[in-house]
This record gives structure tokens, sequence and C-alpha cells, in this order.
């Protein structure tokens, strides 16, 4: 169906996809760009590898649809759909990696990763006719399987590294929306050939999908990653909770207040709990119920309030006053002072100087 499409709108297509620089090629470009600057900004740092493969996923993706609709190689028809179906399983297993502890490779990450394409290649052969429904059915499957794990909110990320813990669960959550659209997407235009002859799909497949892995590229790179207070804000008196939750909090408390554990710039919800001795989902619950706060955001108020201090009492640099108290990038730090105090940490330490 499409390859009908493609022959007798080439010319239009051509108009759509072949400025000075192809359309698709420049969305390739920028793809690596975003893939370059996410590599040195984290080198020293643990990367999700299913999210980096996405990247250059998404890059190869859009670099094909160049050769196919721009330079007619006729031979990438056949690759494309076989790669385009590797895409889900990137999105579900990165996803996982902030959820779950990442497992050896076995008979599960191989089912994930090879049925998908394995459906495609069967298809090329037996039934061409039905690849557009088998992708936009994987894509949605995939997806409501990726909502379906970060349905707690962001807690239910508890590898995920807490400082940045808010701006992850927002990536994979655009993540699986770009799924549903692209799955979208290939339906309007299965739905066009079949009932307007593909009379409005042109658009759909000039921009519809090069928008979606441009937007997959982002979300696979953010996700690879008031006045203040000496404790969170809003805490609930304690006869109106939970004992367990309060006895939960006050653990916690402890080991922020005396061992002040939110240094630990690798702290995520799931080493709290082994420190804790708590299962991370009464943490999760005890912060969410006392604090009303996620247990990122309660974590980075200790950072911040001790940050605060350092600003106002120290001359050490503000990056080094970062580390100091657990964040390891200067935008998380800056999101979360912000968040926190309502201004950033230099117009802080200003203040506090024209207050002495």
């Amino acid at each position: 169906m499409v390859e009908e499409y493609y022959w007798s709108h080439k010319p239009l297509i051509g108009h759509y996809l072949m400025p000075a620089i192809p359309l698709p090629f420049l969305v390739s470009t920028l793809i690596l760009v975003i893939f370059a600057v996410m590599l040195r900004e984290s080198r020293d740092e643990p990367r999700n590898r299913a999210f980096l493969a996405l990247i250059l996923m998404s890059a190869l993706q859009s670099l094909l649809l160049g050769l196919r609709w721009g330079y007619e190689v006729d031979e990438v028809r056949y690759i494309l759909p076989v790669i385009a179906m590797l895409t889900p399983p990137l999105v579900y297993s990165g996803v996982s990696e902030f959820v779950h502890r990442r497992p050896p490779f076995g008979i599960k990450q191989l089912t994930i990763y090879g049925v998908p394409p394995t459906i495609v290649i069967v298809l090329l052969f037996v039934a061409p006719s039905a690849i557009d429904l088998a992708v936009v059915a994987v894509f949605v499957g995939y997806a409501v399987a990726v909502l379906r794990l970060i349905w707690p909110g962001v807690d239910s990320l508890d590898q995920a590294p807490l400082e940045g813990a808010v701006q992850i669960y927002r990536a994979v959550s655009l993540a699986a929306g770009a799924l549903l659209f692209s799955a979208f997407i290939d339906t309007m235009v299965y739905l066009d050939f079949l009932f307007d002859q593909g009379r409005s799909s042109v658009e759909w497949v000039s921009f519809g999908n090069l928008g979606v892995l441009f937007i997959l590229g982002l979300a696979a790179a953010a996700a690879s990653r008031g006045q203040p207070a000496n404790e969170p804000r809003g805490l609930a008196p304690e006869s109106d909770v939970d004992v367990e939750a309060t006895e939960t909090m006050n653990r916690i408390n402890t080991l922020m207040r005396e061992r002040t554990l939110y240094r630990d710039a690798e702290l995520n919800l799931d080493r709290l709990a082994r420190k804790a001795m708590i299962p991370a989902r009464h943490i999760s619950q005890a912060v969410n119920t006392i604090a009303g706060q996620n247990v990122s955001q309660y974590v980075n108020g200790f950072r911040i309030a001790e940050a605060c201090e350092l600003l106002e009492e120290t001359r050490k640099p503000v990056t080094e006053i970062m580390f100091d108290v657990g964040f390891q990038t200067k935008s998380n730090f800056n999101r979360e002072f912000r968040r926190v105090v309502g201004v950033t940490p230099m117009d802080w330490r200003a203040s506090r100087k024209n207050k002495s």
C-alpha cells in the first residue's frame, strides 16, 4: 500500500523531502548532535544503554527514510520496517532499567527484542499488506506496557538517580507518548489509503515520522540522565498519619540528618531502601503521605538546604558545592534550587551577602 502511494506521488514527496539538504538527513544529523552532546555531558555517569541505542536507532531510521524517499533506494523498503520494530523494545527496556535492576541478558530480553522484528520479517514473505497493522499493534502494545511500568508515578523509577528522577519520568512518559503518536500516524496513513486513495498521506509520510523520531531522540537523551528549610515542607501532623508511615519517615529522616545519605550522588530509591532496610514501596508511601512529595523532591530538599548553608557560610565555588551536596549535573542543581528557593544559587548567595 505504501509502495503504491510512493510511486504515484513521487514528485510531491520529493518536493517535501528534497530541499538543499534532504529533511531526513537534517533530522538524522540533529539527533546525532544530541547524542554527542549527551555523551560529552555524562562521561563520568552511568548510562542507560537501551536509550543510547534508541538515539542511534532514531538517527538511522531518519537516514534510511532519506535514502528511500529522497534518493529512491528501493532496497531500503525491506529494512525500514524491521528497524522500526526495534524502537518499541528499546523504549521499554530503557524504562525497565529505571524501574528494575538490570537483569542479565536472557530469554525474556531476547523475546522483548526479537519478536517484533521477526513478525515483520515473516510478514514480508507471507502477507506484506499486513505489515502496517502489525506495526501499529506493536507500537501500541509496548506503549501500554511502558505506561503500566510508570503508572504509580515518579517513585516507580526506583533505579533512577533521585536528583533527576522527575525529569527522567517526564522523558519516559514523552517516549511512551511518541510510540502512541507513531501508531496514530501509521493508522491515519492506512485509513487514508483505504478510504481516500492516499490523498492526505504525504504530510504524514513526510513530516509525521520524522517528528516522532526527533521526539524519541530528545526523550532518550533526557532520560539518560520558596524558602529553604532544613527538612521538607508540608509535613502532616503525626496524629493524622499511619503509625508505620511515621516510623518509616523517622528512619529516613535519621539517615538524612545524621548520616547525610543525601550526599550520595548515586542515591536512588532502591539504594535508599537497602540502606534503611525498608521496602521501597513503604518509603515511597510514607514520603508521599507525610511530606506530600515524591522521594526525589524529598531528598533534593535536604541537598538544597545544605547548599544554601554552604553558599552563605563559605566561599566555595557553586560547582564545588553542587558536588558536595550530592548533585552531579549543573542543570539538575539549578532546576531544583529554583524549585525550592525560588532563585538561582548565585542570586541566593548575593542576597545573603547584602543582608550581612
